[in-house]
């Protein structure tokens, strides 16, 4: 029989909202119950001490961690050192991001993302291709020179990982219908993003299977009031979901509160877009040949253009509390159980329900993490690198 641990004395989120009355067990790798109950059962007893207890964090795009940039090592190993430097901040399961690169490279990336799943590395759920597919006009720091539109050879690329989800983002405006439905019925999942596509070509690319917003305001077409763009076709949407980054910079506080008056909170998904940074003592890297750099919590490169973020989960939820003004049920819930859905993974993650895999966080009554618990095991805090 697997031992058990019991958590108690605190706020846990339930599928309904935070019950304070209630007792958390988990019995190995899996939640054994939530049920109402002031005595615990033998085992191991978490004091909460008046804190909350969420569902482990789920990022669907990070590029690194832990000094590492996937671009530049795509290895199970490498994979291995993100997720353990992003662990250590709450998240339990994320999709390794590959940005603009060659084919090559993204046979690679998809190979070591099926071999991390078979060696059992903790939390990887897939793999997020992030272009080449994508506008020009709306490159952010992608190396236009990698930029391709979809081939044959390439949609079967993208639709052929074995194991894990793929997530891929593109501009569906240099993609085609059948392309993007050739994608999403081979199971892929398909997202828009450094696009300049128009409103109405954004409106069908929702017919035609896209599913996902990425980093929603950066790198799109704007909302302007003649022609509301990307971002007026994904906040009139209430079904897709939308990634954001919440850290102050890529997008400013008061657009991201106006974002989430507009369209149901659990169709938001936080994320990082972290870079190597994140986990590590060295706040430099190369990104193909540029150098980025840590300035005041975002990575920009030589022009100062944003490079992705130092951002991470447990700092982006705490945000999402107090510098958008959400609930922090609501945060939790953009932070777990919608990217599980995104994904199609809520049976067994995003939750804390009996029979889901036992992913948990722990924050204390001012939101500063205090435990991660990963397939049950409680996770081990790194001294950055």
């Amino acid at each position: 029989m697997s031992p058990k641990t019991t958590f108690r004395n605190g706020s846990i989120l339930s599928p309904e909202g935070f019950v304070t009355d209630h007792v958390l067990t988990i019995a190995g790798d899996r939640i054994a119950s939530l049920e109402a109950s002031k005595s615990a059962s033998a085992g191991e007893v978490i004091d909460l001490d008046g804190g909350y207890l969420l569902p482990g964090f789920i990022d669907t795009q990070v590029n690194g961690g832990g000094g590492v940039l996937f671009n530049d090592d795509t290895s199970s190993e490498a994979i291995a050192a993100i997720g353990a430097a992003h662990r250590q901040y709450g998240t339990t399961g994320f999709l390794p991001t590959l940005i603009s690169d060659e084919l090559e490279v993204i046979d690679a990336a998809m190979r070591a993302v099926e071999q991390a799943i078979e060696d059992g590395v903790p939390g990887v759920l897939g793999i997020h291709i992030e272009g080449p597919f994508i506008n020009e006009a709306r490159k952010g720091t992608h190396d236009p020179a990698k930029f391709r539109t979809l081939t044959e050879q390439s949609l079967k690329l993208l639709s052929s990982l074995k194991h894990g989800k793929t997530l891929v983002t593109l501009a569906p405006e240099t993609a085609t219908s059948d392309d993007i439905r050739t994608l999403t019925q081979a199971g892929v999942i398909v997202a828009a993003g450094h696009t300049d596509a128009s409103y109405g070509r954004m409106h069908q690319a929702f017919d035609e299977g896209v599913t996902g917003i990425t980093h929603l305001f950066n790198a799109m077409s704007p909302f302007t009031h003649r022609a509301p763009g990307v971002v007026g076709a994904a906040l009139e949407n209430r079904s897709v979901y939308c990634g954001l980054i919440i850290d102050g910079r890529h997008v400013d506080p008061v657009a991201l509160k106006i974002a989430v008056r507009c369209r149901p909170h659990d169709r938001f998904m936080i994320v990082t877009d972290a870079m190597p940074t994140v986990g590590s003592k060295t706040k430099t890297f190369m990104l193909q040949d540029k150098l980025i750099r840590v300035e005041d919590g975002v990575c920009v490169g030589p022009d100062g253009t944003l490079a992705g973020s130092d951002l991470d989960m447990a700092t982006a939820v705490k945000n999402a509390v107090e510098m958008v003004g959400l609930t922090l049920d609501e945060a939790a819930v953009m932070a777990s159980s919608a990217p599980a859905r995104f994904l199609g993974l809520d049976a067994h993650y995003g939750t804390l329900t009996a029979g889901a895999r036992a992913d948990l966080v722990w924050l204390d009554r001012d939101l500063n993490l205090k435990g991660v618990w990963q397939e049950g095991a409680s996770a081990q805090f790194v001294t950055p690198a």
